[in-house]
């Protein structure tokens, strides 16, 4: 018998790549523990646990990391207002440190020297998973198969794998691999920009076409800028748990249509790619957190906010999850939440979230001084020295270009 040349942990996702790789590793001489994270992802588990015990995988692990997801990825996420160029809400970026971590826990709990993963050499994934995987456990090996010349020239596409998938017996060797945060698609026909999403794309939303003709509306109380209970304002419902105001946001969402985008955006490897992603739930919160934020916080405060979570989102996309800036922008952006709470209500309609009001008992909006009808304790006389006082810079500037036209 040959001689192993180590224990693998690989992140598996019962999928055609995964599969192969786990034998591909196999005949390279690893012994190969599988590990596939639950985070909301509608899957087969055990489904997939036989299919990688058929495989020849040592151990399987199946590890329902549900909750921390929410509590420790999504909901300091929600609270940055984390989005990625203006549009992305950063579903896959937040998930893969969540997963990593396990992943890495899983290694260094049954002594393996390397870590696997089925991302490609062209995406972010490989990035995020890696950077976590050597600042969780500096002294890993990382196999990255779509990196390796041996691999990646004998299968060049999914036509490859599906042919080795044949000869080596892999059971069903396709499967759709989602995520509770979001869905995303990307590649084939999406590869060139110009062409239309296929209208059966999408699992998670309808279309706003297909929505329902009337509207739900939905309160949700926040806490620290984190939701702590959703309430059906019609039907009563509520939820007050993680993973049940996640869900059912989600499932709200999606039936209205909402937290549709194709955008092509900018990797951090140095390409451009076009995804689409649904984004249902998550949409939902964002538009809802970002009101009751600008309710309840300082002007100048949330301006200095707005730039730690433009610089939150970039490090949470680029993989840097767990690097000392990244930690200190979550204490930075946590303690700029301490006064966010209360509850916005909205309604869902047709692809769109639609703010409808809000209260607080920390709210910074003072009706009276704000009002039209009552002067309150506010002389609008101050006004005329304070546009004044703002005006100088600007006579300033034109004075000197108004000189400057006339010296030519």
């Amino acid at each position: 018998m040959n001689m192993s040349k180590g224990t693998v942990v690989l992140a598996y996702s019962g999928g055609l790549d995964t599969s192969c790789i786990l034998v591909w590793l196999k005949e390279q001489g690893y012994d190969v523990i599988t590990y596939l994270a639950n985070i909301g992802q509608d899957e087969d588990f055990e489904a997939a646990r036989k299919k990688a015990e058929s495989l020849g995988a040592k151990k399987v692990f199946i590890e329902d990391l549900r909750a921390e997801f929410v509590e420790e990825f999504i909901w300091p996420s929600v609270q940055a207002n984390a989005i990625y160029e203006d549009r992305y809400l950063l579903g896959t970026s937040i998930a893969r440190p969540c997963i990593a971590r396990r992943q890495v826990q899983i290694a260094k709990q049954e002594g393996a020297q390397y870590v696997s993963h089925g991302a490609t050499g062209k995406g972010n994934d490989q990035i995020r998973f890696e950077l976590t995987c050597y600042a969780l456990y500096p002294e890993v090996k990382i196999i990255a198969p779509w990196r390796i010349p041996e691999f990646y020239n004998r299968f060049r596409g999914r036509k490859d794998l599906m042919e080795y998938a044949e000869v080596s017996k892999c059971p069903n060797p396709s499967c759709t691999v989602g995520y509770w945060w979001t869905l995303n698609y990307e590649s084939g026909i999406l590869e060139n920009p110009k062409n239309h999403a296929p209208s059966d794309l999408f699992l998670m939303t309808k279309s706003p076409e297909d929505s329902p003709n009337v509207p739900d509306m939905v309160e949700i109380k926040f806490n620290k800028g984190v939701p702590v209970m959703v309430t059906h304002l019609k039907e009563g419902t509520t939820k007050t748990t993680p993973l049940d105001i996640f869900s059912y946001l989600n499932e709200l969402g999606g039936k209205h249509g909402v937290g549709r985008i194709d955008i092509v955006e900018n990797r951090f490897i140095g390409m451009k790619s076009r995804g689409i992603y649904e984004t249902p739930g998550g949409t939902i919160l964002y538009h809802a957190h970002l009101d009751i934020e600008t309710f309840t916080m300082d002007r100048e405060v949330r301006r200095i906010k707005q730039d730690l979570g433009i610089k939150f989102s970039e490090l949470l996309y680029n993989g840097f999850w767990y690097s000392p800036e990244c930690k200190f922008l979550r204490h930075c952006i946590a303690k700029s939440q301490e006064n966010v709470e209360g509850k916005v209500q909205l309604s869902v309609f047709k692809g769109h979230v639609y703010i409808l009001g809000r209260e607080s008992p920390g709210s910074l909006y003072n009706e009276e001084l704000v009002s039209m009808d009552v002067q309150g304790d506010y002389d609008p006389c101050d006004a005329s020295g304070f546009i004044k006082i703002n005006a100088v810079r600007l006579r300033e500037h034109h004075r000197m270009e108004r000189e400057a036209q006339l010296k030519q």
